[in-house]
């Protein structure tokens, strides 16, 4: 399921990747355009994952990882084909994204309705880490791919890795999911599940964060290496490949100091840590490529290492017949704050004075910090919540 979900994710920042060298000059957008268009993938993800995860209470998750794989394929060839612009290039990104919704939630949900009973939490965080190591993959090969032949052809060629989660697919054996009870649509009894609904608007704070940095990380060292004016092997393909990289061994360490010290309490040091990073980022980002480069990469590794253990600490805190509705209210919050976090960083460069402006990627760092303090807020709430007779 790993290796699927690489094939899975191969498609899935080819926008942000060719996002500043290419489509922003040539589609000549502004700083909210660009946003919204990279945001357009998550937008289209929180639209139907409160279906599709929620359809995995009651049929087998593989078949809507098949559909979900094939839909993720064509809107990725569509893009590559056909787009022309902000709105027709949101389109075919939000279409990819429907399909993506259909792949890793379920695809999660597949996993865990085969795994034996007991602690589940170390495969579901190699599951969700294996997320990032694929984000990694997409950036080196979208970026080298653009440059080489041509943005349109990093399209097609992405276009060609949820194949692969078709393959794995076939390799799952049936498992009927026991009959739900209740309307599909019924989040009712995830909502009053204050346990796990700590966890969900938690991930909805990483999520904000996550997407936004993933967004324009490429954009902000392009800005970087211009400003310095110097050739370096910190290219942004190096360093948005490495930046992704970390998160998978990251996320990892994270839910070992969850196991180790409590969830909430290890969840919440991280996001505090990684609010101060981004501030530190923002107030030396006219500074060398040297000093930015160890920040950033401390970064690299604050941002993803909550995200397994709230992802396990979410699905352990599920009512197991309600854990696929459970799973599409975790993706619905988290995409629908990635979404904004693209955006809302997109927006804070535009009133500050644009990407080539220090000032500006100031804000866009300070929004990212704004956004990960809510992380601990939502655990805190949670927590007193739980205990309040």
């Amino acid at each position: 399921m790993c290796l699927g979900q690489l094939g899975s994710l191969l498609p899935h920042v080819v926008v942000p990747s060719v996002l500043a060298a290419f489509l922003i000059p040539e589609w000549q957008l502004s700083g909210a355009q660009a946003g919204l268009l990279a945001g357009s993938g998550a937008a289209g993800y929180m639209l139907t994952v409160p279906v599709l995860a929620t359809l995995t209470d009651r049929i087998d998750a593989r078949k809507i990882l098949i559909a979900g794989s094939a839909v993720s394929a064509l809107g990725t060839l569509l893009f590559g084909l056909f787009a022309t612009g902000l709105w027709s290039g949101a389109l075919f990104n939000a279409i990819a994204g429907i399909g993506f919704a259909g792949a890793y939630m379920p695809g999660l949900k597949a996993l865990t309705d085969r795994l034996a009973s007991g602690d589940s939490s170390r495969a579901i965080t190699f599951y969700t880490s294996s997320f990032s190591f694929g984000v990694g993959l997409s950036f080196l090969v979208a970026q080298l791919v653009a440059e080489n032949f041509g943005w349109r052809s990093a399209f097609y060629v992405t276009a060609l890795g949820p194949i692969a989660m078709l393959g794995v697919c076939l390799l799952l054996r049936p498992v009927a999911p026991k009959p739900a009870q209740g309307r599909l649509l019924d989040f009712a009894p995830v909502f009053r599940n204050i346990r796990a609904m700590g966890f969900v608007l938690g991930y909805g704070a990483h999520c904000f964060e996550l997407y936004g940095i993933r967004t324009w990380l490429v954009a902000f060292w392009t800005f970087v290496i211009a400003r310095n004016g110097q050739t370096s092997i910190l290219t942004p393909v190096v360093v948005s490949v490495v930046f992704s990289l970390l998160a998978m061994p990251a996320s990892i360490f994270g839910n070992e100091l969850a196991l180790k010290f409590g969830r909430h309490r290890a969840i919440s040091a991280v996001m505090l840590s990684s609010a101060v990073v981004a501030l530190l980022i923002g107030w030396f980002s006219d500074q060398s490529p040297w000093l930015l480069l160890p920040l950033l990469l401390a970064y690299a590794i604050t941002v993803p290492a909550d995200s397994g253990a709230l992802t396990s600490g979410m699905s352990m805190a599920a009512h197991p017949d309600y854990r696929g509705a459970t799973m599409a209210a975790h993706s619905t919050v988290g995409f629908s704050l990635s979404a904004l976090g693209a955006w809302g960083v997109g927006v804070a460069l535009d009133l500050a004075g644009g990407p080539l402006s220090a000032t500006a990627w100031m804000a866009a760092f300070a929004v990212l910090a704004a956004g990960i303090l809510l992380g601990p807020v939502a655990l805190y709430w949670s927590r007193s919540a739980a205990v309040r007779p």
